[in-house]
């Protein structure tokens, strides 16, 4: 039977470990089950771009990862197969632009051996003196992208939890090795907490900058990490008068938002309500085919 440590090689060994290391961070994105608008993704991509890095671990994929559920891409040119690109799944040592270190693991979500998976990361958790993980990963929600993301939090304790979140009450979800993973170290008595930013519906499909910058944003206020965001702000500032033009460009697209705005500000204009869908919300039937339409449209302005 396979132990925890199986499933990881570390590779840089001059890291300091054990209790005497420094108090470390941990963030994590793990790409499989939901990241509406890529925000788990280009946060992750956005941390290893623009601060200083270096390869900490890397996880047996071959053990963990289904190919044919998620298949890798390779490239066809003229009469050859070329660049195939392997998943990956990795844990980094990043430093703030403060000098402070933290780890960040990304890559794709293990299809398998998930409480092996997550016994491996307490064994990283213990080895690195990690105090508290983060997950952040995107939700697809009815609201406009013409107002701020909202934010649902979650965490093993109640008192890292410093945000209200839009709704009460318990649900049953399918579970993600990023959930598991956060059920797991609560139970080893660990600290950890995660973000899904609400993306619009209509733009789940698509790399949405704006996600990505609320959740560096929110780790850092939970953290205290000093995460630069200006390139992400940027990015978001030039999609969003990409899909400003879109919708301006489509009557049913149009409609579409404006419902939603009024919807957004309905709710936000209630201290009673708990959901940011006004009473009068179109069902997904009524909306299904101006946001597929929508959506058709903005993703061949991509390929442009």
């Amino acid at each position: 039977m396979l132990r925890p440590d199986d499933l990881y090689e570390i590779v840089d060994q001059s890291v300091a470990t054990g209790p005497a290391a420094a108090p470390k961070v941990m963030v994590h994105s793990l790409d499989g089950f939901m990241d509406a608008g890529q925000a788990g993704r280009v946060t992750a991509d956005h941390l290893l771009e623009v601060l200083d890095h270096r390869l900490l671990a890397r996880f047996d994929v071959d053990l963990l990862h289904d190919y044919r559920a998620r298949r890798p891409e390779v490239t066809f040119a003229e009469d050859r197969f070329t660049d195939y690109n392997p998943p990956h799944l990795s844990l980094h040592l990043l430093t703030d632009d403060a000098g402070v270190e933290f780890l960040l693991l990304e890559g794709v979500e293990p299809d398998n051996h998930w409480d092996r998976f997550a016994g491996a990361i307490r064994q990283l958790v213990e080895l690195y003196n990690v105090t508290l993980t983060v997950g952040v990963h995107g939700i697809p929600m009815g609201v406009p992208h013409t107002r701020p993301l909202g934010l649902t939090a979650h965490a093993t304790r109640p008192e890292l939890v410093t945000r209200s979140n839009i709704w009460d009450g318990e649900m049953r979800l399918p579970a993600s090795a990023g959930t598991m993973l956060q059920v797991r170290l609560g139970e080893a008595g660990k600290d950890a907490m995660g973000f899904a930013v609400h993306v619009p519906h209509y733009l789940a499909e698509n790399r949405f900058p704006s996600a990505a910058l609320a959740l560096v944003h929110a780790i850092s206020a939970a953290t205290g990490l000093l995460l630069p965001s200006k390139a992400l702000l940027d990015e978001a500032a030039v999609t969003g008068r990409l899909v400003d033009e879109q919708v301006e460009a489509s009557e049913d697209a149009s409609a579409v938002v404006k419902a939603l705005e009024t919807q957004y500000d309905a709710a936000a204009g209630s201290l009673s309500r708990k959901s940011l869908l006004a009473d009068s919300t179109p069902s997904a039937d009524e909306l299904g085919a101006e946001v597929e339409q929508f959506l058709a449209e903005l993703n061949r302005e991509d390929d442009k």
